[in-house]
């Protein structure tokens, strides 16, 4: 089989999974900013207002490596069942908000609280699939799985207690000051603290014949959890 064989099935392999992850992907990463920028707006903070980024439209948001390139990259390497991502980050001046201790904790949720809602909703919607036919209900389905799965990624690994992640915000604003000082600190290594075990620890376990995937543990188990719960509530 020469180049000219394999270029075209790869095109369209590639075709494929756009035409069902690249709108839940973008939604996901985009509204979660857009959250952010919202609730700031309500608590007293108009600087993303101002540079017009309260908005859903989710092509204001979008970083093209954060949310094009580097989820691309994830979801060929992983199958979906690992992403990492990023929109562009909405400016937050937390010394505008009235209450800034607790308005940063309030600003910090409302990104995963959004990826939850559309994990919800994307769930929801799966009542109107048997209503659609052929190829267009096959379409729908599998946008709104992926959906469900993404959205629940991205809500609990942005949960996790590590600056720079909203997770880390929020205990920032919760933990008393000297210890939120101390948290607070680890901005500047936030990225290599989560990339160190979703990269890194489950290599060193391959070499070692262990168990290391962290990623696993703390994201994709409880997301998977997610997955099954909510479809449950909602009567499936």
């Amino acid at each position: 089989m020469g180049l000219g064989d394999i270029l075209p099935r790869l095109s369209e392999a590639i075709g494929n999974i756009a035409m069902v992850w690249a709108i839940p992907i973008l939604l996901a990463i985009t509204l979660h900013e857009a959250a952010h920028g919202w609730v700031a707006l309500r608590l007293g903070d108009d600087t993303a207002y101002r540079l017009g980024r309260v908005t859903f439209n989710p092509f204001r948001h979008v970083d093209r490596f954060g949310t094009v390139v580097l989820p691309a990259l994830m979801l060929f390497a992983a199958g979906g069942q690992m992403l990492f991502g990023f929109a562009k980050p909405v400016p937050v001046n937390f010394a505008r908000l009235r209450r800034p201790r607790r308005d940063m904790v309030l600003v910090a949720a409302a990104g995963p609280a959004m990826n939850l809602a559309l994990a919800v909703v994307s769930a929801a919607l799966f009542h109107g699939v048997p209503y659609l036919s052929g190829d267009v209900a096959l379409w729908v389905a599998e946008n709104l799985a992926n959906s469900l799965w993404i959205n629940l990624l991205l809500c609990v690994l942005n949960l996790l207690p590590i600056p720079p992640l909203d997770g880390g915000r929020v205990a920032v604003g919760l933990l008393p000051p000297p210890l939120a000082i101390r948290l607070a600190r680890l901005e500047r290594h936030g990225i290599f603290i989560i990339l160190g075990p979703v990269f890194i620890l489950p290599l060193i376990g391959d070499m070692l014949g262990m168990d290391l995937d962290v990623f696993w543990w703390l994201v994709d188990a409880p997301a998977a959890y997610l997955s099954d719960l909510i479809p449950t509530l909602l009567g499936y």
